[in-house]
């Protein structure tokens, strides 16, 4: 008779069930969200994949400034110095916007959503904004007017005509609860892509990391711009110019606005950051463009395991 003891050892020596890769996409918050995992059969991926988007397309009911029922337009719409009673993801993101805000001396700011407006017009017309409706922009754009009530969960803006726009880091944090729905469903080898956003979980089996290709030139062809990192149980972000621009006059303006300005950046920049989470990366990105080299690494230096990589 094999002792349990004897027993016990047989079975932690049978090998465990093969995990294959499976791949799935959906057309999600303006761009394609991929989710990338491993799973020991078809129907548990799919599953936890559907779930995940489920969970991704419900925060962009949220989220987004497209959307005029949307819970982000709703409190918009609420009018100055009115309480508005946030959901807990709408809380949460604007809470860590104003963090990032304040950490970027408003180089990240999410109350520039009249800017936003004026330049996705100027993409289309290729004629910059009137001088008269980018100073109206500007006066309704400080992150500085928002104020939180953590116990009531109320968001309060407290200028006239204000507008807020959570694309610099929406992407990043739905990568982030893609990734956690999935960790839900006991896959936690697995990654979430939301254009140049990733939420990375636990690597492939027998890897140590994810290959992930990152920006690493702004004067490149395309297939000659990438470098290749591997990283596991974190966020990695790109933010820069090399696709999103339009040409005015002969001048380029990205698609990266100043908060300060009001414009859209001129210089040819693009920046690779990686950070604990994808929330994180995706809001410093686009915040290290506007800062550019030098402030941007002294604003991300001050953040616990932030790596950013800016392009030559």
């Amino acid at each position: 008779m094999i002792s349990r003891h004897l027993l016990f050892l047989l079975l932690c020596a049978l090998p465990a069930q093969a995990l294959e890769r499976f791949d799935f996409s959906a057309p999600l918050m303006f761009t394609t969200f991929r989710i990338s995992l491993h799973a020991e059969t078809k129907a548990q991926a799919e599953a936890a994949a559907d779930a995940a988007f489920k969970r991704i397309a419900a925060l962009n009911a949220v989220f987004s400034d497209y959307e005029p029922n949307s819970e982000l337009m709703q409190l918009c719409n609420a009018g100055p110095d009115k309480p508005f009673k946030a959901s807990a993801d709408l809380f949460a993101l604007v809470s860590r916007s104003l963090e990032f805000s304040r950490l970027t001396e408003g180089a990240f700011d999410i109350t520039c959503g009249n800017l936003s407006h004026l330049w996705r017009r100027t993409k289309r017309t290729h004629k910059l904004p009137p001088a008269d409706r980018l100073r109206q922009a500007l006066a309704a754009t400080d992150w500085q007017a928002v104020k939180l009530d953590e116990k009531a969960r109320t968001i309060t803006l407290t200028k006239p005509g204000m507008l807020l726009d959570l694309g610099g880091i929406a992407k990043g944090y739905a990568a982030d609860a893609g990734l956690k729905v999935l960790r839900k469903h006991g896959l936690n080898r697995a990654l979430v892509m939301a254009g140049g956003d990733i939420a990375i979980g636990d690597p492939p089996p027998g890897e140590e990391a994810w290959e992930i290709k990152l920006r690493q030139f702004t004067h490149a062809a395309p297939e000659e711009d990438l470098v290749a990192v591997r990283l596991h149980n974190c966020g990695v972000s790109t933010s820069g110019d090399l696709y999103q621009f339009t040409e005015i006059e002969g001048q380029r303006y990205s698609h990266i606005v100043s908060p300060k300005t009001g414009m859209g950046l001129t210089q040819r920049i693009a920046c690779s950051v990686i950070a604990s989470d994808c929330t994180t990366s995706d809001a410093l990105a686009t915040a290290m463009c506007v800062l550019g080299r030098e402030r941007g690494e002294k604003a991300a230096a001050q953040v616990k395991g932030v790596t950013t990589k800016f392009a030559e």
